[in-house]
């Protein structure tokens, strides 16, 4: 049985007990970039859903490449600050992915470390295959990787009981799971989507707050970003993030 949950609270840093954040500068300035040159290669013309907006700092990233973006969010307090920030460019709405009525289907739908958040994970995916995805439409869904080197040294550390557990601070965030790449393949699978694309986000063996102090150095160099990510494409299960391209079976009737 489910209880309700609290979406401002759960997007709240200052409210989290244990000393782990919400959303780190690591993600805005690396990971947020490096995610939209993986996508690139397929993003497909017309219009774009983004499905867990929060403040609206990766939706901006998307306004040089869509005209027609719309995003849907559960925390009122994440949608007002993204309305604020990126006014009537962006079409929002407050809702809940399980309960949300959309008016069309997207040629473009983005589900970016958010699956892991969902009480049914499944369900949802099902819905957007379903009801959501035009027909020839792709899927951008990314989640946090549990082999991620960063994680797996923080279990040879006895910081973590094991790589895909979900930790206290990530608990109080909302997590419910911690995916791999087998694990969300599944779930893709069972909700009836194909997966046509799988890759990695960025080979990472330091954990957010290590990259947010040394990002504040010389040390790091825009060759050495690039370094990591080519990294991520040849091991993808080693990398901070896990991407699956995916369509609707009803793709291949249009090919």
């Amino acid at each position: 049985m489910s209880t309700a949950r609290n979406y401002n609270q759960e997007l709240d840093d200052s409210a989290n007990q244990a000393n782990e954040k919400y959303s780190y500068g690591f993600d805005f300035d690396v990971m947020h970039p490096y995610m939209i040159r993986s996508f690139l290669p397929f993003f497909k013309q017309g219009s774009l859903l983004e499905l867990g907006s929060y403040k609206g700092d990766f939706t901006r990233r998307f306004l040089p490449y869509f005209t027609d973006i719309t995003c849907v969010e559960a925390s009122d307090e994440a949608l007002a600050e993204a309305r604020r920030r990126l006014g009537d460019r962006v079409q929002f709405v407050h809702s809940m992915f399980e309960h949300a009525t959309l008016p069309r289907q997207y040629d473009n739908i983005v589900l970016t470390h958010v699956l892991e958040h969902l009480d049914d994970p499944v369900a949802v995916l099902r819905r957007i295959g379903e009801e959501w995805l035009a027909p020839g439409g792709r899927l951008f869904l990314v989640c946090p990787n549990a082999h991620a080197p960063s994680r797996q040294i923080a279990v040879k550390m006895g910081l973590i009981s094991h790589n895909t557990a979900v930790t206290p601070a990530e608990a109080e965030h909302g997590h419910r799971c911690t995916y791999t790449l087998d694990t969300l393949e599944r779930d893709a699978v069972s909700a009836g989507l194909s997966v046509v694309h799988r890759s990695g986000i960025f080979f990472k063996a330091l954990a957010n707050f290590q990259w947010d102090r040394l990002l504040q150095t010389d040390i790091i160099s825009p060759a050495y970003l690039d370094g990591c990510y080519q990294l991520g494409q040849q091991y993808p299960d080693l990398c901070s993030s896990i991407f699956l391209l995916c369509e609707s079976p009803r793709a291949d009737a249009m090919s």
